[in-house]
Order: C-alpha cells, then sequence, then structure tokens
C-alpha cells in the first residue's frame, strides 16, 4: 500500500455547443497541462451533463438554452486526462433525466471509471469511493439544493449538500477506516470569486463532522482557498 497519495480535482467539465465535437482535437489540452494531470495518482473530474447519444440541446430559448448533454466520445479527453473518478454531482447530470444518469454511470462502467455524488436513489448517490493509499482516502460528493436535484428512496439525483444527517453518516463511515475523508462539493454563486458566508459557514460544517477537505466547483472562477485547524478548503 502506498503510503502517499497526490490527486487533483478539475472545475466543470462540459462539451456542447460551441464545444461540441472538440474533443477531437488533438492540441486541446497542452502538453503542459497534461504532464500536470498526469502526475497525479488520481485525478477527479466534474463531469458537468449525462453523457448521452442523440440528445443535443439547440434551444435559444430561456433556461432551456441552459440544459447540457454530452456525446458520450468526450470521454476521450477524459481518458487522456487520466479521470478515474468523476464527480457527477451537479446542476446539470439530471438535465437528460433517468436515462442521461444511467447512460452516463454506464459509461463510466465500461472505462472502469468510479462516480461520486449521484445515483439512481439516495444509496447510490452518497456512496463514497475508497482508495486504499495513504493509510486509506474516501471521497464523496454533494451538491447544492436549489439545482442539484436531489435523490430519495427511490429517485435518481445527487446527494443534497443541505441532508446533513446523511452527511454526517457517510463522514463517520469513512473516518472508521480511512485516514481521510474528501468532500467534493458542487455549490455557491456563480463568478463570484470569494464564497458567501452561508456556503462557507456549509464547508466549514463538513470539517466539524470529521471531514478532513473539501473542494468546490460551481462558480466558473478561479477562487481562494484556506486552511483550517489543519483541515483545507479549495
Amino acid at each position: 500500500m502506498k503510503k502517499r497519495a497526490s490527486l487533483v480535482f478539475t472545475g466543470d467539465i462540459s462539451f456542447d455547443r460551441y464545444m461540441d465535437g472538440r474533443w477531437e482535437d488533438e492540441t486541446l489540452l497542452s502538453e503542459e497541462i497534461c504532464g500536470f494531470l498526469n502526475s497525479a495518482d488520481h485525478v477527479v473530474a466534474n463531469v458537468e451533463g449525462p453523457l448521452i447519444r442523440n440528445q443535443k440541446n439547440t434551444s435559444l430559448c430561456g433556461t432551456a438554452q441552459l440544459m447540457h448533454t454530452m456525446d458520450p466520445d468526450v470521454t476521450k479527453v477524459l481518458a487522456k486526462m487520466r479521470a478515474d473518478i468523476w464527480n457527477i454531482c451537479n446542476n446539470h447530470i439530471m438535465d437528460a433525466g433517468r436515462e442521461g444518469l444511467e447512460c452516463t454511470r454506464q459509461e463510466a462502467k465500461k472505462l472502469g471509471v468510479k462516480t461520486i455524488g449521484a445515483g439512481m436513489d439516495l444509496q447510490e448517490a452518497k456512496q463514497p469511493v475508497i482508495l486504499a493509499e495513504a493509510g486509506g482516502i474516501g471521497l464523496f460528493g454533494v451538491g447544492y439544493q436549489r439545482g442539484c436535484k436531489p435523490a430519495g428512496e427511490d429517485k435518481p439525483g445527487c446527494l443534497s449538500w443541505s441532508d446533513m444527517d446523511t452527511i454526517q453518516g457517510v463522514i463517520r463511515g469513512i473516518k472508521e477506516t480511512c485516514r481521510w475523508c474528501v468532500v467534493v462539493a458542487h455549490g455557491g454563486e456563480e463568478f463570484t470569486s470569494l464564497p458567501s458566508p452561508y456556503t462557507r459557514d456549509r464547508y466549514h460544517a463538513y470539517l466539524d463532522m470529521g471531514a478532513d477537505v473539501v473542494v468546490c466547483h460551481h462558480p466558473h472562477v478561479p477562487m481562494n482557498y484556506a486552511i483550517v485547524g489543519g483541515k483545507a478548503i479549495f
């Protein structure tokens, strides 16, 4: 078992509309970027939307134009990144409904990739990925309530970042066997370089519950980080 491990996390990754077909561009990722990604033991990519064929969205009207789907061929880029864990807990993963989520999870299984944060029911959505390195690393995903459609006992969706009792249980379960607990969180305010107080307070609550690291995305801009009593929020 490795005593140390390096993990790289990405922000939101989506390929539709003006990015449609760009997965065929061999120069899309620079050598420097690929070198950095490939240097890690694990790459955790936020896959921002369902991977499903023949459901391209061309609408230019209202909120309908904000719906994202991706051709499964985008896995060519994810494979080049060596993304072996996909966070699928985000505000677009349910844009093609149950079928889109199911197809995304199937594509991951074909590649031997693990997923976190969403599933065909709450039991699947809250399931962590456990890595054996560095004394054990447990990762799971949560997403903000308004945009990330929450999973239920028999309903597909995401683990809501407001379901504090469930989150506490997942963290407790991870810490029973793992040295490290990482919460991957999709939330906050878009295009805002500093976290809002309620977002910051929520991430601090996860650390208080026993998590060691919180890694966040969704705002679409570079943000800050914080060290809190030897723990970290990125």
